[in-house]
């Protein structure tokens, strides 16, 4: 397998060695992609159980697109007003659970989607591998990178199916563009630039009693008890460190992920910019952020929180640039001439060439959920592994790391360490709450 980062090609062969034993521009082109209708569901004696945590907006999204390939059985979440409206979207055969070690524990959950937020993604991930589930987690895939260590560890123990829900390697465009950088059309890559946008800003917000249809305690997880703020919760989470990483690991875990995917190699220096708000009870991600990394091949990537959202690959031969509208650059004009037809694809080896080309995010997401549910079957590595996404989201905590600290960072990708660097070292990991460690 042709892989998208430097993890070990013997721990990535031995994992699918074993599980298989376990089964007998910036030019003026734009190029546009059609956006086909569902797939026919499969037939029942096909379909697996499928068991859902997490059920605000992108946890029913996946649990939505899974119904094509599975029944959903069992759900859970710890707001019960949001479990209340997914149990009337998806009916009321479902089991519902507010603690999701309730739901592990049925028999008839083959498959376990995770849609909570980022600071619940590790354990819960864990937990389903070791009760013999395969896992869909949503992006981003750790907290911490230390995190993503111990996830590779579980994985390969229990030889379980985990997809990341870093959709973007399933949409034709993205795929495209890494394609063809990773055939040389645009030369050699020397830069990449990155786009996320802005972190949001807000506070002070006020305290208010924890509502008697929602699990607070539970919500928080392995993050330090604090008082209920409804900002903290549901989608915007993403603006507290204690839970998430703001845009470096939410807009990061895609478009980095893709970079890094394009690059072919990982970062050993960091640089990193940020100025951060001071606020209490607000808002604590930067206001302002970049980070630049240069890679063990050379390349150099910048993250802005400025400019048009996307991922610009500069070469010594052209430019191309990609989001979630275009993809451009002559090298795209020229495809008429010289096409590059998906049979031509290497950079993943499991596709499915009968599924249709799809762009966007609900249509790519169709055709991610059923990679995941091909490799399950196959017991094969998806697109969007965790080896993979435990690098990408890696690279993502690495700026976060570098802007924190304030000055260049070097980084060790062998022993994913910062050499002789303890105060860097210590941001590898968090302080976790008794009772909801990642262990």
């Amino acid at each position: 397998m042709t892989t998208s980062s430097r993890v070990p090609i013997a721990t990535r062969r031995s994992f699918l060695g074993h599980v298989a034993a376990g089964v007998t521009g910036l030019g003026c082109g734009v190029h546009t992609f059609p956006l086909l209708g569902r797939e026919k569901p499969r037939a029942k004696v096909e379909r697996l159980g499928v068991g859902a945590i997490g059920l605000r907006y992108q946890g029913s999204v996946i649990t939505e697109k899974a119904r094509t390939y599975g029944d959903i059985v069992a759900l859970a979440d710890v707001d019960r007003h949001v479990l209340e409206q997914a149990r009337a979207s998806f009916g009321s055969t479902p089991r519902i659970f507010k603690d999701y070690r309730d739901l592990l524990k049925r028999r008839d959950v083959d498959v376990v989607l995770i849609g909570t937020p980022d600071h619940w993604h590790a354990k819960m991930l864990i937990d389903a591998c070791r009760a013999g589930k395969d896992v869909y987690c949503e992006k981003p895939l750790t907290l911490t990178i230390d995190e993503g260590k111990h996830i590779c560890r579980v994985v390969e123990q229990t030889k379980r199916v985990v997809q990341v829900g870093s959709w973007q390697r399933s949409d034709h465009r993205f795929r495209l563009a890494v394609e063809l950088v990773r055939a040389g059309r645009i030369g050699k890559l020397t830069h990449v630039t990155v786009v996320l946008g802005k972190n949001k800003t807000g506070g002070p917000f006020d305290v208010w009693p924890v509502p008697k249809h929602f699990d607070w305690n539970l919500w928080q997880g392995q993050t330090p008890e604090v008082p209920y703020i409804p900002e903290r919760t549901h989608y915007t989470f993403r603006w507290w460190q204690a839970y998430s990483g703001g845009q470096m690991t939410d807009w990061g875990a895609h478009h980095i992920d893709i970079a890094q995917w394009g690059i072919d190699g990982l970062p050993v220096r960091i640089e990193g910019k940020a100025k951060y708000p001071h606020i209490e009870n607000g808002y604590d991600v930067p206001i302002d952020f970049e980070a630049t990394y240069t890679y063990d091949n050379g390349v150099v990537l910048r993250v802005l929180d400025h400019g048009r959202n996307g991922i610009l690959f500069e070469g010594t031969e052209g430019r191309l640039f990609v989001n979630r509208g275009t993809v451009a650059g002559k090298v795209v004009d020229a495809l008429e001439k010289r096409p590059f037809p998906r049979e031509s694809f290497r950079l993943y080896d499991f596709d499915n060439l009968s599924r249709p080309p799809r762009a966007g995010k609900l249509d790519a997401i169709i055709n991610h959920m059923g990679n995941f549910f091909d490799c399950v079957q196959a017991r094969r590595q998806p697109i969007s592994d965790c080896f993979s996404q435990h690098r990408s989201v890696s690279t993502c905590h690495l700026g976060n790391c570098a802007m924190k600290l304030g000055r260049p960072l070097q980084w060790d990708p062998k022993k994913e360490i910062f050499p002789g660097d303890d105060a860097a070292n210590a941001l590898l990991q968090r302080p976790q709450r008794s009772g909801f460690e990642v262990a």
